[in-house]
Order: structure tokens, then C-alpha cells, then sequence
């Protein structure tokens, strides 16, 4: 397998989170709310989601930690699993302009409310249903924060399309390494369905065959 990375920490740890506050509030309505993955779950209150995921400019440093960690250049094809309103991979496409990026997300309304800038290269589909793409058809498949929603036997599937499709991989999932942050993580997520620890997810990586990067975010 691959190397454990730290890229998308420097976003995740840079939000303060209450934990006990959206426990109490409502929160299996919330849960609820929050799968339809629509405008509540991206643009809406805070208790159903991001509470607003607008383009600041805050992935450029990310896309730039992909582009020197794994060699992109202009000739490179890049797949984002998962993309959400696509911002990483808008960012990528604006340092290196004649890159080949594609995108999909189970979001409608995610893909649809993308910078008009990167439209043309998302559409919709399930992490976890067969991707239309050959074997090693890309460089980089990446996928930030979207296979801990899927439940086990579709983690499965979505971990083995993207080895299959690319000659690099990097997955990043929530994990908890003690009690806390499990309590945490268990307060705070509205659509996780997979809730493991770091050598869980990297055992299950191996069994699947999965010889990709990883990252891990915790709620500390």
C-alpha cells in the first residue's frame, strides 16, 4: 500500500466544531436533512451540513500539495471521486490550464452550483457504480472526505474502481484513534456510515487491494 499523506489537515484543523451543540439540536432530523444532499446540506443552515460552501480560495494550497506531491503537469488526467462543487480541481486546472481534470459527485445540486469555470468536465454518479474509464486511465484519482458515507459493502466497490482506473490514488476519510474522538466524530457527522479506526481502514484497504495514498482527519 501506499504512504499515509497530510494535505487536507491543514483545512480540516483550521475549523473550530461544538460537538455537543449540534448533538442536542434536533440532530437525527438533521441526519436526515443532510443525506438529500441539496441545498441544505451545502448552502443552508450549519446544523444540516457546511452551512454555506462558497469558493474562497482556501483549496489552492491543496491543489498545490497534489500537483507537486504526484508529478501533475499539463499532459496529467486527473479524477476527483466525490468532488462536491469541485473546487480542488478547479484550482488544479488553474495552475496547470491544458490539464485533462474530470469530476462527479451523487449531488445534483453540487454539481450544478460548480464555478460555470469547471461545469463542463462534472457530472453525477455513485462513488460506488462502475466508472466508465479504462484500466490506469488516469494519473491521479483522488477522493476527499466522501467514502465514509458509503456503508461497507459500497466502500468496496468504491475503493477498487479507483484502483482500477488510475496509476495513482489518494483517499482521505474521517477515522478516531480514541473514545473522544469517536464521541466527536459520532456528535458531529450527519452523513457518515463507516466509522473506523486508522488500522481498520488501512486493513480493509489491503484486503481490497488498494495500493494507493491515504489521509485521515480527526475531531479532537
Amino acid at each position: 500500500m501506499g504512504k499515509e499523506l497530510y494535505i487536507f489537515n491543514k483545512l480540516h484543523k483550521k475549523t473550530a466544531r461544538k460537538y455537543i451543540d449540534r448533538m442536542v439540536d434536533n440532530k437525527i432530523e438533521c441526519m436526515k436533512k443532510a443525506k438529500e444532499y441539496d441545498y441544505d446540506y451545502w448552502d443552508g443552515d450549519r446544523r444540516f451540513g457546511y452551512g454555506g460552501y462558497k469558493y474562497d480560495g482556501r483549496w489552492k494550497s491543496v491543489a498545490e500539495d497534489f500537483i507537486d506531491e504526484y508529478k501533475l503537469t499539463n499532459e496529467s488526467k486527473v479524477l476527483d471521486v466525490g468532488c462536491g462543487k469541485a473546487f480542488l480541481i478547479y484550482e488544479i486546472k488553474q495552475l496547470l490550464p491544458n490539464i485533462t481534470v474530470v469530476g462527479f459527485d451523487y449531488s445534483q445540486y453540487a454539481i450544478e452550483n460548480a464555478k460555470d469555470e469547471i461545469k463542463e468536465y462534472l457530472y453525477t454518479h455513485k462513488a460506488q457504480d462502475k466508472y466508465d474509464y479504462a484500466d490506469n486511465e488516469f494519473d491521479l484519482v483522488i477522493s476527499l472526505g466522501t467514502l465514509h458515507n458509503l456503508p461497507i459493502f459500497d466502500l468496496k466497490k468504491a475503493v477498487q474502481e479507483m484502483q482500477r482506473v488510475a496509476k495513482n490514488k489518494f483517499i482521505m476519510v474521517e477515522a478516531y484513534r480514541n473514545e473522544e474522538e469517536l464521541f466527536n466524530l459520532q456528535c458531529w457527522a450527519l452523513t457518515c456510515e463507516s466509522f473506523f479506526r486508522p488500522d481498520e481502514w488501512t486493513w480493509m484497504y489491503d484486503e481490497w487491494g488498494y495500493d494507493g495514498d491515504y489521509e485521515f482527519i480527526y475531531f479532537e
